[in-house]
């Protein structure tokens, strides 16, 4: 029996999906120097497949960022919905941007390759530039609001920003030179966010402020 045209949709659509996450790891480990024929040998199909689903390892390449940017934008208005207290939401944010770097160091090798590489085409780099900022941007609002409850640590949000970010960046540079480290001992969440817990003297002052 012929297959139906949905049947055919669910194949096609799984092809592309397989070429993808095997577009995932190549352009991670040999950035702009990949080929398509390195992709398609790692996606186990033909090289006239894989241009037949993307016309150049450009249009490859600028549909794995697309990817990234929606999947992390749309993370970033549910966080913005949330009607929890700013620690809460600052701890759940985190962990999921720890989390995914643990699961998909790729991706994000990937990301750094485009807001570095000189070779992105204008319109990539600008739309990483304005996801990194958003990024950095949520991070701060959540700091803020978390010190004016006495949640988080006093301090200057932007430094606070920035050693987080840092850290995240370590880690993915680590899963770059030292894969084995990098899985073995990979931090848990709560290491990073202690930077952000108040000290007990911060936190009792905070209560006395309020009293008064």
């Amino acid at each position: 029996m012929p297959r139906t045209e949905e049947a055919n949709q669910r194949i096609r659509e799984a092809q592309r999906e397989r070429i993808l996450e095997a577009a995932w790891k190549v352009f991670a480990q040999k950035g702009r120097a990949v080929t398509m024929a390195d992709v398609a040998m790692a996606a186990n199909v033909s090289y006239g497949l894989a241009y037949h689903y993307f016309t150049s390892k450009e249009a490859l390449f600028r549909a794995l960022i697309e990817q990234i940017l929606q999947s992390s934008d749309a993370a970033f208005r549910r966080f913005e919905e949330v009607q929890e207290a700013p620690w809460e939401r600052l701890e759940s944010l985190l962990s999921r941007l720890i989390e995914a770097r643990r699961e998909r160091p790729e991706l994000f090798q990937l990301f750094y390759q485009v807001l570095s590489d000189e070779a992105t085409p204008p319109d990539l780099h600008e739309l990483a530039v304005r996801h990194d900022q958003a990024s950095q941007d949520l991070l701060r609002r959540l700091i803020v609001e978390g010190q004016a409850a006495g949640e988080i640590a006093a301090g200057d949000p932007d430094q606070l920003v920035t050693a987080i970010q840092t850290s995240l960046d370590g880690l993915i540079r680590l899963a770059a030179i030292k894969p084995e480290r990098f899985q073995r001992y990979f931090p848990d969440a709560k290491i990073i966010l202690r930077m952000l817990k108040p000290c007990q003297d911060q936190y009792q002052n905070g209560n006395n402020k309020r009293k008064e």
